[in-house]
């Protein structure tokens, strides 16, 4: 008994320091942060601030905050600093709540929650920009070694349904932290701009920030609502189609070889598709790889046209447009051969031989009488009537054939002088 007295005391005190250590959240209050801001600090990105509340209770351990978007979409987070950069449309307006937490394995705290709000800017419904789309292209820069490509913005929209006629529409763009305001238009009927052109900009064809663009506008009648929009980069990005495509046939071996397009990515990122077609009898074929050449088995009777296309591979980024297909090559020939030729030339003068070949056969072996012989003449009673007498005079052969043919030829004239 005396050896597990000491026993059961450590027991007993081991428990209590697990308690504390699994439930110390129980004996904590958690207050709410304060000093909770929302600022805009550029176009559709804004800067929540918060500080711990000062009369916080620290006891050491690591308070944490959670972060929920309200709007203009729904979203949450948690993070340990007390301010965050958030890139959201605005022209719906924003709302954001922060609250202190604590956690652990076994627990949870959370304060109450404090909000802030950016109005949504002001403006007429139905006068902003609608169907804003937007496209990017990478073009090669000779005169830079420090950007040896080039990005290009290409912009259209819609005039609002309810903006006045004299309404006037701007475009900017940011990404990143610069921020850049269009300088080409294109025009309507009423001189209303609705598209804009930026040959170069500070986009980055590899990065992955968000492309951001705002449309505003003014008028002299109303107010014009702003509209902004964020685009990801590799759902706008028109690839350049690939380069150098050629093509050569030896017997029924085709083989097609060209070069990756115009772009900041590497060889490696990219994946092809290689359309062949059979304009002899319109067989379509599509192959997709990897890589940048392809070898086909075809028939050397026919003519082919050839295109190519690039896609980034999602090895490199997510994956996004494909290129317009490249221009057609041509190859083959879909003529006869001449060897095609000859051989239906000698193939009819065979037939044409073997068909000569029987038709002696027959009229030798007189087997063209035998199938079809001749039918018999009608007996003439005239010529009887005629040689009859004669051969009872004619005494030799010889006689009797001179008698027969005069007797012939003098009854056919006496006939003829009879019916004429």
């Amino acid at each position: 008994m005396v050896i597990m007295a000491p026993i059961l005391l450590i027991l007993l005190g081991a428990t209590e320091i697990l308690q504390a250590d699994l439930l110390p959240d129980e004996k904590i209050s958690l207050l709410p942060p304060v000093n909770f801001t929302i600022k805009v600090t550029g176009l559709a990105q804004v800067l929540l601030h918060w500080e711990p509340n000062p009369d916080q209770e620290q006891r050491n351990v690591n308070l944490e905050y959670q972060v929920k978007i309200n709007a203009p979409k729904e979203d949450d987070y948690e993070t340990r600093i007390t301010e965050s950069n958030c890139v959201t449309i605005l022209h719906q307006g924003f709302s954001a709540s922060v609250r202190t937490i604590l956690q652990n394995d076994h627990s949870f705290l959370a304060s109450s929650w404090v909000s802030a709000e950016v109005q949504a800017p002001p403006g007429s419904p139905g006068t902003s920009a609608v169907n804003l789309t937007c496209t990017t292209n990478t073009t090669a820069d000779n005169y830079s070694h420090l950007r040896p490509y080039q990005v290009s913005l290409h912009c259209t929209w819609l005039v609002g349904t309810d903006a006045p006629e004299d309404t006037q529409y701007f475009l900017y763009y940011r990404y990143g932290s610069w921020t850049e305001e269009c300088k080409e238009y294109s025009k309507d009927i009423l001189e209303r701009n609705i598209a804009c052109w930026f040959p170069r900009t500070f986009i980055h064809s590899r990065g992955r920030d968000w492309l951001v663009v705002l449309v505003n506008g003014s008028s002299k009648h109303t107010a014009i609502k702003p509209f902004d929009q964020l685009f990801a980069l590799h759902t706008i990005d028109q690839i350049n189609t690939p380069l150098n495509v050629t093509a050569e046939i030896e017997g029924t071996r085709l083989s097609i070889q060209w070069e990756k397009p115009v772009s900041a990515f590497p060889s490696h990122c990219f994946d092809y598709e290689v359309k062949i077609h059979n304009t002899r009898n319109g067989y379509l074929q599509i192959e997709k790889m990897m890589t940048n050449a392809f070898i086909s088995i075809i028939d050397d009777f026919s003519k082919y046209d050839i295109q190519v296309r690039a896609a980034v591979s999602s090895m490199c980024r997510e994956a996004g447009l494909w290129s317009e297909w490249s221009q057609p090559i041509y190859v083959g020939n879909d003529e006869q051969k001449p060897l095609t030729k000859w051989f239906l030339f000698v193939l009819m003068a065979t037939i044409c031989l073997i068909l000569l070949i029987l038709s002696l056969i027959c009229r030798i072996c007189h087997l063209w009488t035998k199938l079809f012989p001749p039918i018999p003449a009608p007996k003439s009673n005239i010529k009887d009537f005629c040689v009859t007498p004669n051969y009872e005079k004619a005494g030799s052969t010889e006689t009797e054939t001179e008698v027969i043919s005069y007797i012939e030829k003098l009854g056919i004239e006496t006939l003829e002088d009879s019916v004429f």
